[in-house]
């Protein structure tokens, strides 16, 4: 149909109906999370017992509750997430943008299969992917430790081995994202300023680099996210230092409090407020060019 003539009733009710739906159970979970994570109730649930600010700021334990804000084991373990969200990100983003420019910019036998191989994390389940590197590591660890006498902690559970689960599958996001804005580049701006005199340096850090910010902050924006909501592979290596989705996950377990809320409630702000903040960059940008 001609999107400039009329739609019949029918298909425009339709639409609107559909849309309706859609949103609502998008984002009604969302709204009920926020709305009871300021319930005056033990249980993070309806009924609607009155409004109150203890599930954030309260640090009574006398009344059974303990507020987000007040939860040293809570914030430790966001603070864990934003630590381990960070270094996963760095990683990813300076290994994709390799990845990019190997599969780009060179030309090699095998060039195919490889692309094929680097998604081949993407398809693998979370928790196969999570007991795979742990045994793997833990192999290498005990095999060094028997043969050398050498006691290599990183590949025993905990962050740093959470940190490579991590990276070895975000980081073939971050490739595809980096190379798919890498591949619409014009390269005769590079063969230009090769031309004028300029050195590689200066091509990538004048050219190149300001070409491919977009997908670079793109790129490290999808990493962090992914690897602070992610749970599957971090339950399966993580050690004493529990970060914000095995910490969730335990308390879920032991009995759910509407601080649980306040946690969501908290993640959500910061999320839409970091989106926002890219957006406002990405227009920056446009306005600029």
């Amino acid at each position: 149909m001609i999107p400039s003539l009329p739609r019949p009733l029918w298909l425009r009710a339709s639409t609107f109906v559909y849309a309706v739906v859609f949103f609502a159970f998008l984002f009604l979970p969302l709204v009920v999370v926020a709305v009871f994570a300021f319930n005056n109730a033990p249980y993070p649930a309806p009924p609607w017992r009155g409004f109150t600010l203890d599930w954030f700021l309260s640090g009574s334990l006398g009344s059974g509750r303990r507020g987000l804000f007040a939860d040293t084991a809570l914030l430790g373990s966001l603070w864990t997430s934003v630590v381990v969200a960070s270094w996963v990100t760095v990683l990813a983003v300076l290994v994709g943008t390799a990845n990019a420019f190997l599969i780009e910019r060179i030309e090699f036998r095998g060039k195919r299969a490889l692309s094929l191989l680097m998604l081949a994390p993407l398809v693998i389940p979370g928790v196969i992917l999570g007991i795979s590197i742990l045994a793997f590591a833990s192999r290498i660890a005990n095999l060094a430790d028997d043969l050398w006498g050498l006691e290599l902690e990183f590949l025993r559970p905990g962050l740093p081995l959470v940190v490579l689960g991590q990276f070895s599958y975000i980081v073939s996001i971050a490739s595809l994202t980096i190379a798919a804005r890498l591949k619409r580049f014009d390269v005769t701006l590079e063969d230009a300023a090769y031309n004028l005199g300029a050195s590689r340096l200066a091509v990538f850090a004048t050219i190149t680099l300001p070409y491919l910010q977009p997908a670079l902050i793109g790129a490290a924006a999808i990493s962090f996210l992914m690897s602070f909501e992610n749970f599957n592979t971090t339950l399966m290596l993580v050690g004493s230092d529990a970060p914000l989705t095995v910490m969730m996950y335990g308390r879920m377990r032991e009995g759910a409090t509407p601080v649980l809320n306040a946690v969501s409630l908290f993640l959500m702000v910061a999320s839409a407020l970091l989106a926002l903040t890219l957006l406002r960059g990405a227009k920056a940008d446009k306005t600029r060019t």
